[in-house]
């Protein structure tokens, strides 16, 4: 799958400028770059939430118009309670009836991995920030769609949840599914992501894997890497 020459304006401010990247099959790919870079916009037009001004996305080189983006991606926003008056058990099934996920008999894995076992009678509301998100990743590993956007996937976890969630999806990732995380800490980033897409001010300033961008930027980590080329 490919992006090209995605482009977003707010009047005269350009918040995404010509961005173009590779999305593979099967890997956890890192959108990484400080807030402001355009992130959150980037992946609001990608999954057809946010009008583009400008671009395309192509899947095995044919065109997919934004109308059909649903059936390819599955973004899920960052900082978002639905249903805060709901169960957890309710929101999970809800989602997945809704968006054709697996039936109940087969969650056992996303509970166990992401541990919601304890969770699935709280409201959605009584949820702490690191609970709720784990919920969200849940909801998104239960759709079907090839591709899940995640916006801040580590966001409020602590250092041990934070490992845990990370070998969970990289498990996933491991099935065929793609996972493509915006995440602001660049050391999240280069533990758990396979090749990296680098924005800053709207623009890519790098992709690859690791080495490919340190050797770029003559770096001995991602930090410096990105640090040397924005």
């Amino acid at each position: 799958m490919n992006v090209a020459h995605l482009t977003k304006r707010y009047g005269h401010v350009t918040a995404l400028s010509d961005v173009s990247f590779s999305i593979r099959p099967g890997e956890v790919l890192g959108l990484i770059g400080p807030n402001g870079s355009g992130k959150t916009t980037l992946f609001e037009c990608l999954a057809g939430v946010l009008p583009a001004d400008g671009g395309t996305l192509l899947r095995d080189g044919q065109l997919v118009p934004v109308a059909d983006r649903s059936a390819v991606l599955f973004y899920m926003p960052d900082a978002i309670a639905p249903w805060p008056t709901q169960t957890v058990a309710w929101a999970l099934e809800f989602a997945a009836g809704f968006f054709g996920g697996p039936p109940p008999g087969d969650w056992s894995d996303v509970f166990e991995r992401l541990g919601l076992e304890s969770l699935l009678d709280v409201r959605i509301g009584e949820l702490s920030k690191g609970q709720r998100k784990r919920v969200l990743l849940a909801i998104g590993l239960l759709t079907p769609q090839p591709v899940l956007l995640a916006d801040e996937p580590f966001d409020g976890l602590d250092l041990r949840q934070t490992r845990e969630i990370g070998a969970a999806l990289r498990a996933y990732a491991a099935t065929g599914r793609t996972l493509f995380l915006s995440i602001h800490q660049i050391s999240d980033a280069a533990r758990f992501c396979d090749r990296f897409v680098l924005l800053s001010a709207g623009r890519v300033c790098g992709e690859g894997t690791f080495d490919e961008i340190t050797k770029r930027a003559d770096a001995a980590n991602l930090e410096d890497a990105f640090l040397a080329l924005t």
